[in-house]
């Protein structure tokens, strides 16, 4: 231990084989989440010309994607600690293969709708398992790198269901997009399979008591015995086992092994540094969604159709460089998130967002005041664009599910992540369904001005954020205690 960081993860300081492949496989889950929400984004676009339906339902469209993540966020919670881990990704890839299947087949709206809203509890699923399995088994020096890794796996989904939009919009109209929506069941019945023969969170395990199974897991994915013994005493001790407990069926109160009472706890007179985590949990989530990442993504169409872009085969062509972008700096970001830390990406990641929105804004203004044709405003924003969607996904974007899914304790980890993605929907939805109206009452450049002022306020409240690099999990509510603690030293004291 130095100066505080447990520096327990690998002991040679390799990245272990299996815990790599486990976390790989696992993101599957998220790679096709991303995909689903990128090939959306061409998909309403076609729905809207097939279906003849107005803008107000291509927003209701948009906004029930999301709305129905909300119960998916809370059953996944609540089913990935009684179930497990691996069971909830099995269940999520079942979902998607559901509504995927439902929606490709709808005739008319409704039964998209009902479609498009099994495919949003399925998102609520992915969004929490892929983070939280990741974390529970990675090692505390790799935990950055593998917790972003379904970060990284969404925005290969993005990237995919951008060239699908390029790719089938040359088919006919009814077949194009119902092609695009079909696709992400092939890899989820490959997950189901992939799913069966890799190992359960050892985390969840020794929630169960089964402490054995446990330390057969932990020897898989540490690269040596020590390590793995002493995971397991950290997580033993988290969970309120005995240390020298060596039997392998320990029982413990049904209350820790099902998860409730977590939210209880979570919420009703929380400890300083519980308290402190979930401020920084729920206000990074909330910070990613209205600094108005989702819009762009979602409406980058729309957004580019508004500088001049009129071909549909130009617009999805445009479209597929936000998710080639979004690809290449995510790459970037596994590289920095356990060399810098998880703070210092936020803050460059805030404040590049704040000037490239900045930049958006004035075009827009200029443009919509302008009565000239001109040709830079067409090629300016897209380059802004790529600049705003890289500057995010270096840092706002991977380090939020990094960070949350490290900083909660194991007793409420899996129903704390739910609440935090309830959050992060939450403030999506009404992102994404308001959108287009409120462009439509200020204009477009006046709703980017917005969005600068918002990431100005998220760049200060990142600045406040403790520290997580190379911490073991079980460590986050000292890391969490000691700002706590400091923030009671420094304050005046009054004078009775």
């Amino acid at each position: 231990m130095e100066n505080g960081i447990i520096e327990n993860g690998n002991s040679d300081g390799k990245l272990n084989k299996y815990a790599f492949a486990s976390v790989m496989a696992a993101s599957i889950i998220s790679a096709v989440f991303g995909y689903v929400i990128a090939v959306m984004s061409g998909v309403l676009v076609f729905i809207k010309e097939d279906l003849q339906i107005n803008d107000l339902q291509v927003q209701l469209l948009a906004g029930m994607l999301h709305i129905c993540a909300l119960p998916g966020c809370m059953a996944a919670g609540r089913t990935s600690d009684y179930k497990g881990r691996r069971v909830t990704i099995i269940l999520s890839c079942i979902i998607f293969s559901l509504g995927s299947i439902l929606m490709a087949y709808g005739p008319s709206y409704l039964i998209v709708m009902i479609g498009n809203c099994i495919l949003g509890v399925a998102v609520g699923f992915a969004l929490i398992i892929g983070p939280l399995y990741s974390a529970e088994i990675s090692p505390p020096s790799y935990r950055g790198f593998l917790t972003s890794l379904p970060e990284l796996s969404i925005n290969i989904g993005l990237l995919f269901g951008y060239v699908s939009n390029f790719l089938f919009e040359k088919l006919s109209l009814k077949l194009g997009w119902r092609i695009m929506v079909v696709l992400p069941v092939l890899p989820s019945l490959c997950l189901i399979i992939l799913m069966l023969k890799l190992v359960e969170s050892p985390r969840w395990l020794v929630m169960q008591g089964r402490v054995g199974q446990a330390r057969k897991v932990l020897l898989l994915i540490s690269n040596t015995r020590e390590e793995a013994e002493q995971r397991l005493k950290e997580i033993k001790d988290d969970v309120g086992i005995n240390e020298k407990c060596v039997q392998d069926i320990v029982e413990v109160p049904k209350k820790t092994r099902s998860g409730a009472g977590a939210l209880k706890e979570l919420f009703c007179k929380p400890s300083p540094p519980v308290r402190r985590i979930l401020i920084a949990a729920i206000g990074v989530h909330a910070f990613l969604q209205i600094g108005g990442i989702g819009a762009i993504l979602l409406y980058g169409p729309r957004i580019f159709e508004r500088t001049g872009i009129t071909n549909k085969s130009k617009l999805m062509l445009t479209t597929v460089g936000i998710g080639a972008t979004k690809v290449i700096f995510s790459f970037i970001s596994l590289l920095f998130l356990d060399k810098v830390g998880r703070r210092v990406l936020f803050v460059v990641s805030a404040g590049g967002m704040v000037l490239t929105f900045l930049g958006l804004g004035v075009c827009m203004t200029i443009m919509e005041y302008s009565s000239e044709n001109a040709v830079w405003p067409i090629s300016f924003t897209i380059v802004v664009i790529y600049i705003l969607v890289g500057f995010m996904t270096i840092g706002i974007g991977p380090a939020t599910w990094v960070y949350s899914a490290e900083i909660l304790p194991l007793r409420f980890r899996a129903q704390g992540l739910a609440v935090c993605v309830t959050v992060n929907r939450i403030t999506n939805v009404i992102v994404l369904t308001s959108f287009i109206s409120v462009y439509k009452k200020i204009t477009m450049g006046a709703t980017f001005f917005l969005f600068a002022a918002i990431n100005v306020l998220a760049f200060g409240f990142y600045c406040t954020l403790p520290e997580t690099k190379g911490r073991s999990l079980e460590d986050m509510e000292t890391v969490f205690g000691k700002t706590s603690q400091l923030e009671i030293q420094t304050k005046p004291h009054s004078n009775k």
